[in-house]
């Protein structure tokens, strides 16, 4: 609106600024360069602020929208979207910024290259040499970790058997974080952080033996001083207990997770949270993560739709693993067993710290308890791959189906092959599938690669171990059906798959799992469907099953009803 307003409507608006300002005209009045436009200005409120100690310390800044566009854009609400500027604007521009052009090239708008001897590329030279080089990059400048390898007593609790005993895959989680927080060379860089549930993750254990960090260290009694895992807060301590904000949580995850970057100090951070609050509710977070190449280990702890008892809806995950299916660099798995666990672990911390490359893994966890097997010889590579062949059926002239599976749904798997066995004589091939992510990568990876190269084509891995095994395959999975259907193309058997599309309820586990129609009996029915289809058992095993099993055919839809 010109020097004049602006005259009027803020340096006359007040008695002290008129009279500072009395003896300049409109002209310089309107040159005058703005606070938040004068980077020496910004300079020097921003030194003046880190001079302060001890107080809040706030920069004000005034700008002006458009600030520079003339009559194209200046002080209006279309300077967001302004495409273009008219010669007019242009020579309104290059007056106020005082750029080195001529009427005659200003049409032209040419890219403008100091000279090499100039003092601006003097600066930008030295600049970019801080920097590291002309092109920007993330280095990660911490120190190579040796990880010890799965053999090692560290990841002994989680490999080997614990019999009749009922342990969760949290259980054995927290046992192998506590392991890592004591070693001599890992637990130094070790970060466990929970926004507020620490205890029904089963790691009050952990707040005697590393403490919660607090910068002021312990200012009150808590309530459970008297017991042996008491709410121990230490300026020394290396939990982070952020409460409940998932945000500043995951927050807490990045900068550590970014420590090798920013400090060179190559920092382990564990965030253990609900996983229904996870990338549901700090996507933007998780995609950043990628982004700026953080590390670490994002733990998914109730993870599935029917494994938290009674809390509904809003706490019950069903589409965890798909939404980290989304992250170019996210590693996501959902191990069954503790061995499965310690062995996805075990390659996270050497993938990232060891062979330094830049991904994060996601990692989910169970509440449920269950006797955990000890890890079968020579699975450590599949498991990490994704697939791995639990079981195999007895040879015979039968029927036999491939059964998949992964989380604690496998032990319905598991289950289900038992039935069909007792009651229809029929095998199953039983295929632990923890890293359907992977599979699906791995397939993207051949199917590029055979688009590119026809004459040297790859088949996927998933492909190739199930080749050769007979009979339909049924894909039951605590998660929307979306999640296993990612891996129908690459798996050659005709596919049944079975998920808990739908939302949430209040329920017993037992209870969730029909209702969702993912339990043994309905794995079982689905196999015998498979069969039917191929002409390997008599249409009428399956009104048989359905009468046996006590399968109401006119239950609600999980989706709809």
């Amino acid at each position: 609106k010109g020097g004049e307003y602006l005259k009027k409507t803020f340096f006359e608006s007040d008695p002290d600024i008129a009279e500072l300002v009395k003896t300049m005209s409109v002209k310089d009045l309107w040159q005058m360069t703005r606070g938040g436009h004068d980077p020496r200005k910004i300079y020097a409120a921003y030194a003046k602020a880190c001079q302060a100690r001890d107080v809040p310390t706030v920069i004000l800044v005034k700008t002006i929208k458009g600030y520079g566009m003339g009559k194209a854009g200046e002080a209006a609400m279309k300077a967001h979207s302004q495409k273009s500027m008219d010669i007019e604007s242009l020579k309104e521009f290059r007056n106020r910024f005082y750029v080195p052009l001529a009427d005659d090239e200003l049409d032209k708008l040419p890219f403008i290259r100091p000279a090499e001897d100039s003092k601006e590329m003097d600066f930008i030279h030295r600049q970019r040499e801080k920097l590291g080089g002309y092109i920007p990059s993330r280095r990660f400048d911490a120190p190579k970790l040796d990880i010890p390898p799965i053999t090692d007593k560290l990841f002994s609790s989680a490999v080997g058997s614990t019999g009749n005993r009922e342990v969760s895959t949290t259980n054995a989680f927290v046992r192998l974080l506590s392991g890592l927080a004591k070693h001599k060379e890992l637990g130094q860089y070790i970060v466990p952080i929970v926004p507020d549930e620490a205890r029904t993750f089963g790691m009050e254990s952990m707040f005697r033996q590393l403490g919660i960090y607090s910068s002021a260290g312990q200012l009150y009694k808590p309530q459970d001083s008297d017991s042996m895992m008491w709410y121990k807060e230490s300026e020394k301590g290396q939990i982070l207990e952020e409460g409940i904000t998932e945000a500043g949580a995951f927050s807490s995850w990045l900068a550590a997770g970014t420590a090798g970057s920013n400090y060179g100090v190559p920092m382990i951070p564990f965030y253990i949270f609900y996983s229904i609050f996870g990338f549901q509710r700090i996507g933007d977070l998780a995609w950043l993560a990628g982004d700026i190449h953080a590390r670490g280990f994002l733990m998914g702890a109730t993870a599935g739709r029917t494994t938290l008892n009674g809390e509904g809806l809003q706490h019950q995950d069903g589409h965890g693993l798909l939404l980290a299916a989304t992250n170019p660099t996210c590693r996501a798995y959902d191990p069954a067993f503790a061995y499965e666990m310690a062995v996805i672990i075990r390659n996270g911390l050497k993938q990232m710290y060891q062979e330094q490359d830049n991904v994060f893994y996601y990692v989910t966890i169970m509440n449920e308890n269950y006797p955990q097997p000890a890890i079968p010889d020579g699975v450590e590579k599949d498991i990490i791959k994704g697939i791995y062949l639990f079981s195999k059926g007895k040879q015979g002239k039968g029927p036999r189906v491939q059964l998949m599976g992964s989380g604690t749904i496998f032990r319905e798997v598991i289950a289900a092959a038992e039935l069909l066995k007792k009651d229809w004589k029929v095998e199953s091939d039983l295929w632990s599938v923890p890293g359907v992510n992977q599979l699906h990568r791995d397939g993207m990876e051949c199917e590029r690669n055979n688009l590119l190269n026809p004459d040297s084509r790859r088949v996927p891995y998933l492909t190739s171990v199930m080749k050769g095994h007979v009979g339909p395959a049924v894909f039951s999975s605590d998660y929307i059906r979306a999640y296993p259907e990612q891996i129908r193309r690459l798996i050659p058997q005709r596919l049944i798959v079975l998920g808990t599309d739908g939302y949430g309820r209040s329920d017993s586990r037992t209870a969730l799992r029909d209702f969702f129609e993912i339990d043994r009996f309905w794995i079982t029915l689905a196999a015998l469907k498979g069969l039917a289809e191929e002409g390997k058992m008599d249409g009428s095993a399956i009104k048989s099953a359905i009468e046996k099993y006590g399968i109401n055919a006119d239950k609600p839809n999980p989706l709809m009803d």
